[in-house]
């Protein structure tokens, strides 16, 4: 693992596994994302040793202590060695996948619906995409 002196926001979430892609994580800080002391960062911002971290990947909302800078993609086990983890355990705890309720329950081996049926489920298909 090879050490700098400066790297960019971008790179280090990359080099950290925090995003899957270095676009991606770009992407993360210009669109508000990512935050230091509260504040929303470009991807260009240099990293410093004992900043603390807040990023939002996915379902859950990471908070990371910078505890060195990396600026290439390590394996997971030395990527843990660059951050202190902050993050709460509620935030691990959320649910992974949203919950998706079924607008209309059919009895099942109902079989195929009627022509009134199909046009009573395509009329509440549009109201819920006109909210």
């Amino acid at each position: 693992m090879q050490f700098v002196a400066a790297v960019r926001m971008d790179k280090w979430l990359w080099a950290v596994r925090l995003y899957k892609t270095r676009t991606i994580a770009a992407s993360a800080c210009v669109s508000g994302k990512v935050r230091v002391g509260g504040e929303p960062v470009k991807p260009a911002r240099s990293v410093r040793i004992g900043e603390v971290i807040t990023a939002v990947a996915g379902e859950i909302t990471r908070t990371l202590k910078v505890t060195s800078l990396i600026e290439r993609r390590v394996s997971a086990p030395l990527a843990c060695q660059c951050y202190e983890d902050l993050t709460p355990a509620a935030e691990y705890a959320k649910p992974r996948q949203p919950n998706f309720q079924p607008i209309m329950l059919r009895p099942r081996g109902a079989g195929r619906p009627t022509k009134r049926e199909r046009r009573k489920l395509d009329d509440l298909q549009n109201e819920q995409d006109a909210r």
